[in-house]
């Protein structure tokens, strides 16, 4: 029985009461706070004021602990809108927004079944507004979405994570490697790439991932009308 539908075990009159969103909340806490790495059993509880073997009443191990904290921000994650455009880009916004919230999600995101009743509330709204949309197209379209805003989501929590790790901010980035790639260009062997570097519009962090979705979108209702 997955543990959606395995009932808690009954209150009793202990010093320190548990129950599943407790220990769920402790443990974001913690990933919050230092990462997955920090998300531990025995670190849940100490956090708790318990001992660990009191938490294998309400979990079976780390895995379903995981599953029950991705579900939690689920909670967070309430797209809307007028149409399955609106939603759609609503649901990609709210998720990134949740990964910037919860770094720990984007390694997570598309790695595991989710079936919590926070994660099949957003797949609800998402569904009833591709209700006009072929039921075939449906499931696809959805991944496509997902599977930009997961990618883009890991590559700036990676970006993120890099200029912590070793101080470097893009402008410092730039100013190291600027020299490298100006002597690179200059052999003449990358020429398209050198147009772009040198030409292209500089977008934040936003503007890339908002155009990007655009250009998804697009080609989703280019498809659509056919």
């Amino acid at each position: 029985m997955l543990v959606w539908e395995r009932p808690e075990p009954p209150n009793r009159p202990v010093t320190a009461p548990l129950s599943r969103e407790r220990i769920v909340r402790a443990a974001i806490r913690l990933a919050d706070a230092d990462g997955l790495e920090a998300v531990s059993l025995r670190k849940v509880a100490a956090a708790l004021g318990v001992g660990p073997m009191r938490l294998y009443g309400y979990i079976a191990g780390k895995e379903e602990l995981l599953d029950l904290m991705v579900d939690a921000v689920h909670a967070e994650i309430r797209p809307d809108g007028n149409g399955w455009r609106e939603v759609l880009g609503s649901l990609a916004e709210a998720t990134r927004q949740a990964a910037h919230e919860h770094e720990w999600l984007a390694d997570l995101l598309g790695g595991r079944p989710q079936l919590g009743p926070h994660a099949l509330a957003t797949g609800e709204t998402v569904m009833a507004a591709l209700g006009d949309v072929d039921v075939d197209a449906v499931m696809p379209v959805v991944s496509a979405v997902n599977a930009y805003v997961i990618g883009a989501v890991r590559r700036e929590i990676a970006e993120r994570r890099a200029e912590r790790a070793t101080g470097m901010d893009e402008k410092r980035w730039q100013a190291s490697l600027g020299p490298y790639l100006e002597r690179t260009f200059a052999t003449g062997r990358f020429p398209a790439l050198a147009t772009v570097v040198h030409d292209a519009a500089h977008l934040d962090a936003d503007q890339t991932f908002r155009i990007g979705l655009d250009f998804l979108l697009d080609g989703i209702e280019a498809r659509m009308s056919r």
